[in-house]
């Protein structure tokens, strides 16, 4: 270990940040000029990872609600979620849809929140508290 840093430790330091920029921009130059099919691919599994964590993020708010109320079933909407969240309500829809399709939330009827609803809340998802977020 005392032998490598002795070596950089000789290495100029001009030398360091050449070698760096140079990686740098070879790295640049071949994101730019890779094809269109592996940009979108690339852009793909970013979009399915964000949308994981999505998910994982409104699992574990239904658990956390679920344990302050714990007598019930967690019913909200969309829009709600998705202002809770913090995210817009298109990803917060394809993350339930996704959600739904694990059967770890489930659709809950309009009549299960006993209030008077708009059009603004005319989804409500049921997150079920039986799932753990893993």
């Amino acid at each position: 270990m005392y032998s490598i840093r002795v070596f950089v430790s000789s290495i100029p330091h001009w030398f360091l940040i050449a070698l760096a920029s140079v990686l740098g921009i070879a790295a640049a130059s071949i994101r730019a000029f890779e094809p269109k099919n592996t940009k979108q691919k690339r852009a793909e599994v970013r979009r399915q990872k964000e949308l994981k964590t999505l998910a994982e993020k409104i699992s574990a708010y239904g658990h956390t609600v679920h344990e302050q109320f714990p007598t019930g079933d967690v019913v909200v909407s969309e829009r709600d979620l998705a202002e809770q969240l913090r995210k817009r309500p298109e990803a917060v829809v394809m993350a339930l849809d996704r959600l739904l399709s694990e059967q770890k939330v489930q659709r809950a009827p309009l009549s299960a929140t006993g209030s008077c609803i708009s059009d603004r809340y005319a989804s409500h998802v049921l997150l079920d508290a039986r799932h753990r977020a893993s």
